[in-house]
């Protein structure tokens, strides 16, 4: 979703409850055996096995539950069967929505993920329906009491990234995937944690919502999320301060 709604849901989720916590670290650990499975356990010659750990650690995964991941994806802990599915569709207010799902049993996943579309006020669509919407960017979300303007931009310049936007309390840097990983590796040697970084799709426009239909989207979202198999969701919407700020007290 937009940069600026993705920063205000990260600062609503800094709450998060243990339950919600595994789940995440279960997602990510199929993502990593999935990265496994498909292109070796080295993550030196797998960038996207690189990516999953960083992500795994970045969420404060133990050590040893990512290593027996990568020794699932590489055969060494048992067969590991899972496949990807893309869900597109629309959301309330017209939001363009991509949800992506790692399972072993299709037949349950993509039925469920329909009825929470239908059950929320969207609908999907065919393959291409909203993709062709949105480009592959590296995102990177750093708060700004961690680094100033300046300091990132330098960064982004000597890096070869894209831009860097400025928002309420946070910067946005972004960059084509081939420099992600150089980027990352900036930003760890100039000592600068980001709240998030990942190779994310992004919209090339965004629908701001407000009132009930930010409050439905949200609903929306959560419930993608929510589901075990989901990996991650990505939308176009923007949602204001004071509908965000609503919504978090609800």
């Amino acid at each position: 979703m937009a940069g600026h709604s993705h920063w205000a849901r990260i600062k609503r989720a800094k709450s998060v409850t243990d339950a919600r916590r595994g789940r995440l670290w279960s997602k990510l650990s199929r993502a990593i055996i999935v990265a496994a499975r498909q292109g070796g356990g080295d993550p030196d010659m797998n960038l996207t096995l690189r990516y999953a750990i960083d992500a795994a650690k970045d969420a404060n995964m133990p050590k040893d539950t990512i290593e027996r991941a990568i020794k699932k994806g590489s055969g060494e802990g048992g067969e590991a069967d899972f496949v990807e599915l893309i869900f597109e569709g629309y959301g309330p207010g017209g939001a363009a929505i991509i949800c992506t799902a790692l399972t072993d049993n299709r037949n349950r996943t993509a039925p469920e993920i329909k009825k929470i579309f239908e059950n929320r006020g969207g609908n999907l669509g065919a393959t291409n329906s909203v993709a062709w919407m949105f480009e592959q960017r590296g995102v990177f979300l750093i708060s700004a009491e961690n680094v100033d303007e300046d300091t990132l931009t330098n960064i982004a310049l000597e890096t070869g990234a894209d831009d860097v936007q400025a928002m309420e309390g946070a910067f946005e840097l972004t960059c084509d995937p081939a420099v992600f990983g150089d980027v990352r590796k900036a930003l760890d040697e100039a000592g600068i944690k980001p709240e998030s970084a990942s190779v994310s799709m992004v919209a090339a426009n965004n629908v701001a919502l407000g009132g009930d239909q930010a409050e439905k989207i949200m609903a929306l979202i959560d419930a993608l999320e929510d589901h075990d198999d989901t990996q991650n969701v990505y939308s176009n919407f923007e949602i204001s301060d004071e509908d965000m700020a609503r919504l978090s007290e609800s």
